[in-house]
């Protein structure tokens, strides 16, 4: 790989705000710590959460580098990193942690995956985040079982439009809620039976469930929308089915052992179950105060991505 410059382009925010807090600049680039790797991006994703930290509804200390994944290459490795990982300079990564709208990001490197053949390094980061979300909300929360009725609200919003692909893989029976028309066909793409529009005066989803599952119910409903619509979610369980988590991923993925059989599940799947990453669009990292536009507006449809 060619040398490690001393200075790189990243966006910061020194304050909260709208868009124009959103500063691209030229900062130091980082020095990987001891079990720490450098890498150099290719890409970034750009999640909604990233909003909540610049607008401060999730406070964190100022001055901040914003994004939560990426991939790219290894630049560099910390002294301390193990051997075990066998990391090399040059491997093809993907990562989840802090300062990912950047060229060069230091990160931890039990956090960091290789990327296998057959997989992008655009796919990995579009997928890496919310791919992991859905198939571990599939395996831990409700061990989804072939021929199940399932209900997945928001079925074409970045997690809900994997948990439709990876419950397709396993045989489910989905019925999904999209909040538009333009919505329905890449629903029904992703792997939903039966979509609903959940609007006023369109579509009724109890009713839809009811019909559907002979008044019984669904066995799970993955609901990523959250406040507005828990409540209605719990009239769609099967009786016996009527179970409440608010899960976090991290917690599914907290050791490396479980890091990494859930990244190579992902993997696995993504190239054996040819699952669509969908991606609205990749924007130069210069755009980024037009791509927190895009995501805010809830119209896009698909990863968003930066490019360094």
């Amino acid at each position: 790989m060619a040398p490690v410059p001393r200075t790189m382009k990243a966006v910061q925010i020194g304050k909260t705000g709208g868009v124009e807090v959103l500063e691209y600049k030229d900062l130091p680039v980082p020095s990987p710590k001891e079990n720490e790797v450098l890498i150099k991006n290719e890409y970034a994703g750009v999640n909604y959460i990233d909003t909540y930290f610049r607008t401060g509804l999730y406070p964190n200390p100022k001055p901040m580098i914003l994004g939560r994944e990426g991939s790219g290459a290894i630049a560099a490795l910390g002294a301390a990193v193990p051997k075990s990982l066998r990391f090399s300079v040059g491997d093809q990564v993907v990562y989840m942690n802090t300062s990912a709208y950047a060229e060069y990001t230091a990160c931890p490197a039990d956090k960091v995956m290789k990327i296998p053949n057959g997989v992008s390094l655009s796919d990995a980061c579009a997928a890496f985040l919310q791919g992991l979300t859905a198939l571990t909300l599939v395996e831990e929360i409700h061990k989804v079982q072939s021929g199940d009725w399932v209900l997945v609200l928001a079925a074409t919003g970045g997690v809900g439009g994997w948990l439709s692909q990876i419950l397709r893989a396993k045989g489910a029976k989905i019925i999904g809620t999209v909040g538009s028309e333009e919505k329905v066909a890449i629903a029904k793409e992703q792997g939903a039976d039966v979509v609903v529009l959940d609007r006023p005066g369109h579509g009724d989803v109890l009713k839809t469930v009811k019909d559907y599952t002979n008044g019984e119910g669904v066995a799970a409903v993955f609901d990523g929308v959250g406040k507005v619509t828990f409540e209605r979610s719990l009239d769609k369980l099967s009786a016996k089915n009527v179970k409440v988590a608010r899960p976090t991923l991290v917690n599914y993925i907290y050791t490396r052992e479980e890091f990494e059989h859930y990244s190579n599940k992902l993997w696995k799947m993504m190239v054996d179950e040819k699952l669509t990453v969908r991606i609205h669009e990749t924007y130069p990292m210069e755009d980024i105060a037009r791509a927190h536009t895009d995501i805010e507006s809830r119209k896009t449809m698909g990863k968003l991505l930066l490019k360094p």
